[in-house]
């Protein structure tokens, strides 16, 4: 059996956001059977998206958006991705100072035009920052993993 393939891409501009991109790549080295590539959004291309089984994004909010790192890297392969991507799954993790609503809202706005599906509920870790924050990107990550190396998407 060949093993599945997991993108994240993950926005990680401090120290904080870095540890939580650092927990989901541990939660996914919990499974075997699946090869975790990391990518920073602006060094990501549309091959990165095109060779994996599944996508963890991770964003800050900006401005009640995603941030714009993520915005650059769907703007260079959405077109790309269009057709070669759809039913794709993915799962989401907000790094939100405020209510993460709008971050949210314009990631899965742009999932939702290149078909890809959500396989979890997205993450919001709203807020002062907290410890607890790690296990659960961790715990995220772990479940996106298991999912994909059980054949359940």
């Amino acid at each position: 059996m060949s093993r599945k393939r997991l993108l994240i891409l993950a926005h990680a501009p401090s120290r904080n956001t870095r540890l939580l991109r650092d927990a989901a790549l541990a939660g996914t080295r919990e499974i075997d059977g699946v090869e975790t590539i990391v990518r920073a959004p602006l060094e990501a291309t549309p091959e990165d998206a095109l060779a994996a089984d599944a996508i963890i994004l991770g964003t800050t909010e900006n401005l009640g958006y995603m941030s714009g790192a993520l915005k650059d890297f769907f703007d260079r392969s959405y077109y790309p991705c269009l057709e070669r991507t759809q039913g794709r799954p993915y799962a989401l993790y907000i790094r939100a100072g405020n209510d993460g609503a709008g971050a949210r809202r314009s990631v899965e706005s742009v999932a939702t035009g290149l078909r890809w599906r959500s396989v979890q509920e997205p993450l919001i870790l709203r807020g002062e920052w907290r410890e607890e924050f790690v296990d659960a990107a961790r715990e995220l990550a772990m479940a996106m993993a298991a999912g994909l190396e059980a054949g359940v998407f």
